[in-house]
């Protein structure tokens, strides 16, 4: 699989774990990148072989053309998981992330008949709940103000102007996909969905988050916890357990 690394700008695989049984996709936020899940992919390893998805547009990819479409980062990214499929596996998006774990398990599904172990959906009401939003059609200035709101990237970098400027436009176009995005009516998957959400979460109510009910045919939970739209930093160790004995369950059932 290491070559399958080395071909892929999509996928980092931080702690490879070859032994493993079961396999875990992470899906960034809007404006997120992949070693903002490095300390799950460090504690679930070596049970659980973690690959975290780079969106373009940012660090080592920030020369790669950035995407505006949550279909589009759908299709690119079920077709960067094809060869990854040969084991059981599940999707972890937070936040803009969600929605493409979602869109991802129902192009997995729907073309290659593979039914991912279980959806975790974090910080993001469900697919079918909209609000107003306008982000993306923001000046920089109203683009960092909501980076600041929901405190989703590091303060030294909020507070470098060059660094910013890099970042921006590949933010910017991560809102432009998540704001514009609209589900298919009565869309639901197979796949298993286990909703994580924040008590004060200025983006997402508890009952915009209990509607992802409505998104599956499988199982269906939801864990809240207090914080706001970050709350995964306040409670790694308790995300990490839900997150590993959820796979281990769903690989059971399977």
């Amino acid at each position: 699989m290491g070559e399958l690394q080395d071909a892929s700008r999509w996928i980092r695989r931080f702690h490879p774990a070859e032994d493993s049984g079961v396999r875990l996709v992470c899906l960034p936020h809007a404006g997120g990148s992949a070693p903002f899940y490095f300390p799950m992919s460090r504690a679930l390893a070596p049970a659980v072989d973690v690959l975290c998805v780079q969106y373009p547009g940012r660090q080592d990819r920030r020369h790669d053309k950035a995407v505006e479409d949550i279909g589009e980062y759908a299709d690119l990214i079920a077709a960067e998981l094809k060869p990854w499929l040969d084991r059981p596996t599940a999707l972890f998006g937070h936040s803009m992330g969600a929605v493409i774990a979602f869109e991802v398990a129902r192009r997995l599904e729907r073309d290659l008949g593979f039914v991912p172990l279980t959806l975790f959906a974090s910080g993001r009401r469900a697919p079918s709940r909209y609000r107003d939003e306008n982000v993306h059609r923001r000046d920089d200035d109203g683009v960092v103000a909501e980076m600041r709101l929901l405190s989703g990237t590091d303060s030294q970098i909020l507070g470098d102007e060059e660094l910013l400027r890099m970042v921006l436009p590949a933010i910017r176009s991560d809102y432009k996909a998540i704001e514009t995005y609209r589900s298919e009516p009565g869309a639901t998957v197979q796949t298993p969905v286990t909703v994580l959400t924040g008590s004060s979460d200025p983006r997402t109510s508890r009952e915009e988050a209990e509607a992802w009910r409505d998104h599956t045919t499988g199982a269906f939970a939801l864990h809240a916890f207090t914080g706001g739209h970050f709350f995964l930093a306040q409670h790694q160790q308790e995300i990490v357990r839900i997150v590993s004995e959820g796979i281990t369950a769903a690989a059971a059932a399977s």
